[in-house]
């Protein structure tokens, strides 16, 4: 199985066939769960249809735009490839692999409609992820009026960065949230990150963020394990930590918070989903979602 679906209809089934094998693709003959199973599998979807047809189906599918996958759609007459989703997220990409068979793209993504590069485009050509995704509005929105800065930050380092800066990180599938008691020194975080990793199964680069309150910026310890890991630590405020719904009780109630390994983690993860509700070692909390 590839990344990449194309789906058509039975009367285009050759033409879908023969896209499919140009661009190293799978086929799947239209039925009324074709898309729905796409979705489930595949990260970038070729609709050989109308795109009546292909908005339709997936509608109802549709659950964010870090998580969708993209979706081009090609006319009956082979004419012109349009994202109609995830244009920044591999479908404009997609849509320029078609043109390799006389199929014009048609972008409409800002940025690149305006030939200026998106944050997301960045991230991918750099092998990195946006960590604060929310940003990327904001910092799209200005690329389109100036030449923005980009600063490469090698390490080790501190970033304290404002709603409507980017911050991009090496690629990673999975966030670890971290919460300690004031004073725990580095050796004990790192053991408990350690173990953390260990029962979730997860190598540590396999990471993309640590993550834990800006209440504990000033914990050296906390910055000094994640640093022996070869990670990147982020601190996050109190209302992004507390808009994270669902996480288990917790004493971190006595500072104003919701919780801090489990929504630290969760709410920077691409899926949502706790592959290790939170543990706790001593005097440090860790939690794992991908």
């Amino acid at each position: 199985m590839t990344d990449t679906a194309v789906i058509a209809l039975s009367r285009s089934a050759p033409e879908g066939r023969r896209i499919a094998g140009e661009i190293g693709a799978d086929f799947i003959e239209y039925s009324p769960d074709a898309f729905r199973s796409a979705f489930a599998h595949y990260r970038r979807i070729v609709a050989l249809m109308s795109a009546g047809i292909a908005v339709r189906q997936i509608a109802p599918l549709l659950a964010g735009k870090w998580r969708d996958p993209a979706v081009v759609v090609v006319g009956p007459d082979l004419r012109h490839a349009v994202p109609i989703l995830g244009g920044h997220h591999g479908g404009n990409d997609l849509a320029r692999d078609l043109a390799a068979l006389g199929i014009e793209p048609v972008i409409t993504t800002a940025t690149e409609a305006h030939g200026r590069e998106s944050v997301e485009a960045i991230a991918r050509r750099s092998r990195c992820e946006v960590v604060n995704r929310t940003s990327t509005r904001a910092v799209n929105a200005s690329m389109l009026d100036a030449d923005l800065p980009l600063y490469t930050i090698t390490g080790p380092g501190i970033v304290i960065a404002g709603p409507g800066v980017s911050l991009l990180v090496r690629e990673g599938e999975y966030v670890v949230g971290v919460g300690c008691r004031k004073g725990v020194d580095a050796g004990e975080v790192l053991a408990a990150l350690r173990e953390g990793l260990r029962e979730a199964q997860v190598r540590p680069d396999e990471v993309l963020v640590y993550a834990t309150t800006a209440k504990k910026r000033g914990e050296a310890g906390l910055r000094e394990a994640v640093e022996a890991l070869g990670g990147n630590l982020v601190f996050l405020d109190d209302r992004t930590v507390n808009a994270v719904p669902g996480t288990a009780p917790s004493r971190a109630a006595l500072i104003g918070l919701a919780g801090v390994a489990e929504p630290c983690a969760l709410v920077l993860s691409k899926r949502r989903e706790l592959v290790l509700e939170k543990r706790i070692y001593g005097s440090v909390t860790v939690a794992v979602a991908r």
